[in-house]
């Protein structure tokens, strides 16, 4: 494969439905090219499947209904990409050196196809060369061994991880001594998180898939579906067809939540029909939801004092003074909070933001959802408390067909976390493997990703270990990123696919080529499956159908396994034992981790098993025992004021975000169909306006410099300027070509969490430009 990109890139504005035929073609495309087709039909049939795997996609949940196909178009490539038939190996890295592969673009990288033997890397050559399991164990248990504190080592998980991997890993660290655990969900969703432990004291959703069906109006904000969670335009489609509200808030236009066409309706197909996504569609400004929600909440308290007035009540006054604390605070910031403000801020007109409220005001039942367009602000946190404190005004939180529903990414993010995944773990979690497992668990808080990058970049971490992802790429400040990674005496990879992580290595390197969702997982008692859950707490079993493509190729919980056995032998279990048969992995998350009670038998349902939730239940694991009402005034700016402090008139407001043929770090091809871009990444999105004001044209070449007062220049360069529906003063463009641009330090408020929707650039043409 060349990794040449098309001569000329093209831009042609999409009209077309999301889903349709477009989502067919492309799902065919992405099956042949796997150079396995026959054999990946039937791997498709088994996604999301009760007897089948989970899909290595995204964390939407299943209704489980009667049908045949449970895969959407961008499931199918993540199915089709990872279960390939190219092999990367022995005879690859010895053709290609670390530099070279280093010069190509990550979709060149993950293309060449799955690992398959474990690999180190030789300084001296440049080059990966074979290693054996064991001698790769010993290896990390020798340097694991001479570091004179546990807190030297990073752990790191991406959000494919297992719930058995993420169980064994997370003790496996703790045996060890620490409790730094980086992770995905650091870089995400963490705002989510925090916001809502910090006011329903429970971490997660609370609402079922099926609330979906019982919903009179859901809104949803900062999410593009059609790319990121292509399941989830069913699910709206269906509130639609039953003849309720969705109201989308979102900085761009996106196809996806205009308008669907169900690959799976003939009818549709045929007659070239869709249902259209929204019934109201809101385009803020970067980091305007805040002040959209705050201006409709002004606007029911208006709406609350004409019904007080006529002896009637719009809020749920029984609700708010049993499970509530700090409403009547919030509703006095509401009032005291400008209009001027709260428009300038969200870019939205009066009138729209009323008829949203009106929207609220008429709906017993409301569903909030939202996405990495909320959590990926300086004041994210404080966003997602406006979004909890509109939804308690009525009650919506512990009633059918109504809650908040933050969608999570990658498919086991969350229950990586359920596993106890924390770098600020809970005393319940500590005190229960010290008590089950007989050591003193460490209760120091440990690293997220920006204070890992930190300390890796200081030399205080000095050994950084990956469950799956890519770091290198997800993360922000590319340049820094990779110079911390390069200033650690041992990384260690354990990945399906060859990227950019590879290319970024410590003193000693180490590839550890592990199984996929898609892969049969072969132990000594038999056939293995493992469990995720999903955004809806949902947690069920998936087993891979493949053979893999190597013996030497190893699940993820056999190689933390390995890891911890030469390490510490076995303390606190026999760690080789319990890999022989998962169900014992099952046994020891039962002890632990609440929730999990008869765990092997209720995996075995069709669907798995609810984990419930307490704020669903009106229970309030919070300090009061109630549900928090955070106050709150609007950011004085959306930016922090190392940037703030550097604003001009050519400022603008960049976004990073996800192209229709990418999933996180994973570039799967060229092409965003829904955006209109073909054979082409290095593209900026911008308000026509805006393209006039600063004197640029379409097509032409610019280099994009990010503002940040620490004295280091952040420049990525020859991006083609794309005209777009999305507000003056803002712009988008894809990572992790971007990433570069987003300063380390540059975090949320409370999550730590960068900045990625809010980064101030500046525009400045490249010597020579050419046109679309």
């Amino acid at each position: 494969m060349s990794d040449k990109h098309a001569t000329d890139a093209y831009y042609k504005p999409y009209h077309g439905p999301a889903g349709g035929w477009g989502a067919l073609i492309s799902t065919q495309h992405h099956w042949l090219q796997s150079k396995n087709a026959t054999r990946n039909l039937r791997t498709l049939l088994k996604t999301n499947q009760s007897q089948g795997f989970d899909c290595p996609g995204c964390a939407w949940g299943e209704q489980h209904k009667p049908g045949m196909v449970r895969f959407c178009e961008n499931g199918a490539k993540a199915v089709n990409w990872e279960a390939t038939s190219r092999t990367v190996g022995s005879a690859f890295f010895a053709q290609h050196s670390v530099s070279a592969l280093y010069a190509q673009t990550d979709y060149f990288l993950e293309f060449q196809g799955r690992l398959t033997e474990p690999m180190r890397y030789n300084p001296t050559t440049d080059h990966y060369e074979p290693i054996s399991w064991d001698d790769a164990f010993a290896l990390i248990a020798e340097v694991l061994k001479r570091q004179d504190t546990p807190d030297r080592v990073e752990f790191y998980t991406s959000g494919r991880a297992s719930n058995e991997a993420a169980f064994l890993y997370q003790l496996f660290a703790r045996a060890y001594g620490t409790n730094n655990f980086p992770d995905c969900s650091n870089m995400c969703h963490e705002a989510s998180g925090y916001g809502l432990i910090s006011s329903i004291g429970i971490g997660k959703g609370t609402v079922e898939i099926d609330d979906f069906e019982h919903a009179d109006a859901v809104f949803v904000f900062g999410q593009n579906p059609g790319t990121n969670h292509p399941r989830m335009l069913d699910t709206l489609r269906e509130v639609i067809k039953n003849g309720k509200q969705v109201l989308c808030f979102n900085t761009l236009k996106e196809r996806g939540l205009e308008r669907f066409q169900h690959p799976q309706n003939p009818v549709e197909m045929l007659t070239n029909g869709f249902t259209p996504l929204n019934t109201a569609y809101f385009i803020p400004k970067l980091g305007g939801d805040m002040a959209a929600v705050r201006g409709m909440v002004k606007v029911l308290i208006e709406m609350e004092a004409e019904a007080q007035a006529r002896g009637e009540a719009l809020f749920d006054h029984a609700f708010i003074a049993e499970h509530t604390q700090g409403m009547d605070d919030y509703l006095k910031q509401v009032e005291a909070t400008p209009w001027e403000k709260i428009l300038d801020q969200s870019g939205l007109t009066r009138e729209e933001i009323t008829h949203a409220a009106q929207v609220y005001a008429r709906s017993e039942r409301v569903i909030c959802t939202w996405a990495m367009g909320i959590t990926q602000h300086k004041h994210s946190v404080p966003s997602i408390h406006e979004i909890v404190n509109l939804l308690l005004l009525r009650g919506n939180i512990g009633k059918p067909g109504a809650g908040a529903c933050p969608v999570r990414g990658h498919s086991n993010v969350q229950g990586d976390r359920t596993m106890g995944i924390n770098e600020k773990p809970a005393k319940l979690l500590l005190d229960k493997l010290s008590q089950r497992f007989e050591f003193e668990a460490p209760s120091l808080p440990g690293h997220n990703v920006v204070e890992a990058i930190q300390a890796m970049l200081n030399k205080d971490s000095r050994v950084f270990i990956s469950l799956g992802g890519n770091f290198a790429a997800a993360t922000p400040d590319t340049e820094v990123t990779e110079q911390a990674l390069r200033n650690c005496e041992l990384t260690v990879q354990i990945s399906t696919k060859l990227n950019r992580s590879h290319l970024v290595t410590g003193k000693e390197a180490l590839i550890l080529p592990c199984l996929g969702r898609t892969d049969q997982d072969i132990q000594k008692t038999g056939p293995q499956r493992v469990t995720v859950e999903d955004s809806f707490s949902m947690v069920h079993a998936s087993a891979g159908v493949l053979q893999p493509l190597s013996t030497e190729m190893r699940s993820e919980p056999a190689i933390i396994a390995g890891m911890a056995q030469a390490t510490l032998g076995s303390f606190p279990i026999d760690w080789l034992s319990v890999v022989e048969d998962y169900d014992r992995i099952r046994d020891l998350i039962q002890d632990v981790i609440p929730g999990f009670s008869d765990f092997n038998h209720k995996i075995a349902a069709p669907g798995g098993f609810y984990l419930g939730n307490s704020a669903r239940e009106h229970r309030w694991n919070t300090p009061a025992g109630k549900a928090i009402v955070h106050t709150h005034g609007l950011p004085e700016h959306i930016l922090h004021s190392a940037a703030a402090d550097l604003i001009t008139h050519n400022t603008l407001i960049m976004q990073t975000l996800r192209s229709h043929d990418q999933y996180n770090t994973t570039i799967y091809g060229l092409n965003d169909r829904y955006r209109g871009i073909t054979g082409e990444r290095k593209v900026v999105f911008i308000n026509p306006a805006d393209l006039q004001r600063l004197g640029f044209t379409e097509g032409q070449e610019v280099s994009i410099r990010s503002l940040w007062n620490d004295g280091r220049e952040r420049r990525v360069d020859g991006f083609k300027l794309v005209p777009y529906s999305i507000p003056a003063g803002n712009v988008a463009a894809y990572y992790p070509e971007t990433n570069p641009l987003v300063p380390l330090s540059s975090v949320g408020d409370y999550s730590h969490t960068p900045t990625s929707k809010s980064i101030a650039v500046v525009l400045e043409p490249n010597q020579s430009t050419r046109i679309i």
